[in-house]
This record gives C-alpha cells, sequence and structure tokens, in this order.
C-alpha cells in the first residue's frame, strides 16, 4: 500500500507544472529576463544554426546512403554519428521553442522528456564515437576486418548504443530526479539531481578517455609501419593505401577532437554545478550560452567531412549537383580500401607485419 501511495504521488506530481514554478523559484532562475518573454534574438539566431545541421547532416545521410562504396562499417558507423547529430538539431529546435516562458506551462514528465532527449543525443554521439574508435581498433589492430557475413554484428553495436542511449536519457523520469528533495538540486536542470548529472558527466568522460587511448595506440603502430614502408621500393603501392588509411584515421580523429572541444565547457559547467551550491555561481545562469558552444559540434561534424574526404566531396557533389562533375568522373581509390576488408589477410600483414605480434 505505501509503494503504492508513492507511485501516486510523484504521478501526480509528474503532471503539475506548479512543480516546475517551485524549482526554478528555489534555484533563482525564475529571476530572469528570458522566463518572462518569448524568443529572443538569440534564440532564433541558434533555431537558423539547428535548420542549418538538419540540412547538412541530411545531405552527409544521403550522400553515404546512394553510394554503395561507403556501404561499408567504417562509413555506417560514421553515417550513426551523422544521425545523431541530425537528430540533436531536431531536439535542439524543440527545447529552444519550448524553453523561456514556456517552461513554466510543462509539467515535469514533459520536461523530462525535452532534456532527456538533449542528454539520449548526447550519449548517442560519445558512444558513436567508441563505436567507430572500437571498429578501427578490430580490423587494424587484431586485424579482423569485418567481412559481409559479420556486418550484422556492427548494426546490433548500432542498435545497443542508442539503446543505452536512450536508457541514460529516461533514468531521470524513472526516478533518478530532485522532486521533493530541492536541496539536491541542479540549477542548470533544477528537477534534475546532481548526482544523475555527476553520473553522467562521469560516464561519458570514462567513454571519451577509452576512446583517445585506443586511437594513441592505433596511431602508433600505423604511423611506425606507414614510415618503415617508405624504405621499401617495391611496396610503395601499400605505402601509398597506408597513407589513405591514416587520412580516415585522421578525419575521425579531428571528428573527436571537435567534439571535446566543444562539448568540454558545458562538462566543467555540470561538474561547476554539482560542486556549487545553489544562488552561489552566477555563470550557472549562463548555461544557454555552454549549450550553445556544444550545439556547434553537430554543424561541424559535416563540415569536416567534407574538407577532409576527398570522396565524400565528391559524392555530396554529385548528389548536389549531378553536372558539377564530369560525367566521367567517379569515386575511386576509396581512402577506406584498407578499412572494408576488401584485402586479404596477407595484404594487410604485409601493410603491417608487426601487428601479428601484439
Amino acid at each position: 500500500m505505501a509503494s503504492s501511495g508513492r507511485a501516486s504521488s510523484m504521478f501526480s506530481e509528474y503532471q503539475s507544472n506548479e512543480v516546475i514554478i517551485k524549482h526554478y523559484n528555489y534555484t533563482g532562475k525564475l529571476n530572469a529576463s528570458k522566463y518572462k518573454t518569448g524568443l529572443t534574438g538569440e534564440s532564433i539566431a541558434v533555431l537558423l544554426v539547428c535548420l542549418l545541421i538538419v540540412a547538412e547532416n541530411a545531405i552527409v545521410l544521403a550522400a553515404i546512403w546512394k553510394n554503395k562504396k561507403f556501404h561499408i562499417p567504417m562509413y555506417y558507423l560514421l553515417g550513426n554519428l551523422t544521425l545523431s547529430d541530425l537528430l540533436a538539431g531536431l531536439t535542439y529546435m524543440i527545447n529552444i521553442i519550448t524553453s523561456g516562458a514556456n517552461t513554466l506551462h510543462m509539467t515535469p514528465v514533459l520536461y523530462f522528456l525535452r532534456e532527456g532527449c538533449v542528454f539520449i543525443m548526447l550519449a548517442a554521439s560519445v558512444i558513436s564515437l567508441l563505436a567507430i574508435a572500437i571498429e578501427r581498433h578490430v580490423t587494424m589492430v587484431r586485424m579482423k576486418p569485418y567481412q559481409g557475413d559479420k556486418q550484422g554484428r556492427m548494426f546490433i553495436l548500432i542498435g545497443a548504443s542508442w539503446m543505452l542511449s536512450v536508457f541514460l536519457g529516461v533514468l531521470p523520469v524513472l526516478g533518478w530526479n530532485c522532486i521533493t528533495q530541492l536541496e539536491n538540486c541542479s540549477t542548470v536542470l533544477p528537477l534534475y539531481a546532481k548526482s544523475y548529472v555527476l553520473f553522467c558527466i562521469t560516464v561519458f568522460s570514462a567513454i571519451l578517455l577509452s576512446i583517445v587511448v585506443l586511437y594513441v595506440r592505433i596511431f602508433r603502430i600505423v604511423k611506425s609501419n606507414t614510415q618503415r614502408l617508405t624504405t621499401v621500393p617495391q611496396r610503395k603501392g601499400l605505402y601509398r593505401k597506408s597513407k589513405k588509411y591514416m587520412a580516415l584515421l585522421k578525419t575521425v580523429t579531428i571528428v573527436l577532437g571537435v567534439f571535446i572541444a566543444c562539448w568540454l565547457p558545458l562538462f566543467i559547467l555540470f561538474l561547476l554545478d554539482f560542486c556549487c551550491p545553489i544562488g552561489h555561481c552566477k555563470v550557472l545562469y549562463k548555461a544557454d550560452y555552454f549549450l550553445a558552444t556544444a550545439i556547434l559540434n553537430s554543424l561541424l561534424n559535416p563540415i569536416i567531412y567534407t574538407l577532409t574526404s576527398k570522396d565524400m566531396r565528391k559524392a555530396i557533389l554529385k548528389l548536389l549537383c549531378r553536372h558539377c562533375l564530369p560525367a566521367s568522373h567517379r569515386l575511386e581509390g576509396l581512402e577506406t580500401t584498407v578499412s572494408s576488408g576488401n584485402f586479404t589477410p596477407s595484404t594487410v600483414k604485409a601493410i603491417y607485419p608487426r601487428i601479428s605480434r601484439i
């Protein structure tokens, strides 16, 4: 009976917008002018950026979908990251439209849904980056490239990453929140428990650290063997292919670096939120600027793909303007030939003979 009573009480609180007003008033955010007005000029500017994010990532997804040479594990995983960026753009738009004065008319359920989507997209991006790093590590370090009959495992990995992301995002609505415990509330997200925010930041940071370790290991091995091949004249072809692999590896590493640069300020803000008592850190009331910096990550990723990948650039040009490229111009020499698993094991060993001893 007691558990039934608690469930009934929680349900009624989740449906009351008075809870939102109470928490925002307690944390001091209710005094901000934006909760008394509609969309500001800054908000409209961010909305336009979000529209650009959606358009950019939709183009990249279409290019991957239409070009069969991109139908390999590496580009499927990049496509998954692109999908998370596209959905992030939509999520940010919804977040902006429903924020400000509209927030005070929401119920806690809608609030958790709005903010939870941001956490889900963040988790999906981080886990996608981890999946890419694992694929690179398995393919080149363990010498186990994906074959056609094993691509199902990659799709299972993508599905599992989204399931985990959704699970992390819905934890607050399932009960890990600070409703009835105002002293444990986050200032940035007044209905979220500080402990939950710290948990998410810890998980994301651990994943990013793991990715960095994987890439450092891969870079050391590939760079060492690439330098060695320059001294062997009869293996110049393998050297060129190895350089192409290194170019793609640098692309995804740049993506990782940009992700960290864009999201690190917000991560630091959340850590400060956890440590700082309510009302003591004025910077916590400027969280919108930190979120705007994080949003830039989804805008920059498609630009990185286009600038650093010649094949992706050609595919996008062909998609947007068929007459921009000569009719006889075909995509060839795909940068990811090494990573696609099309090489025989002996060829891979020729490029990376030292790997088999690891």
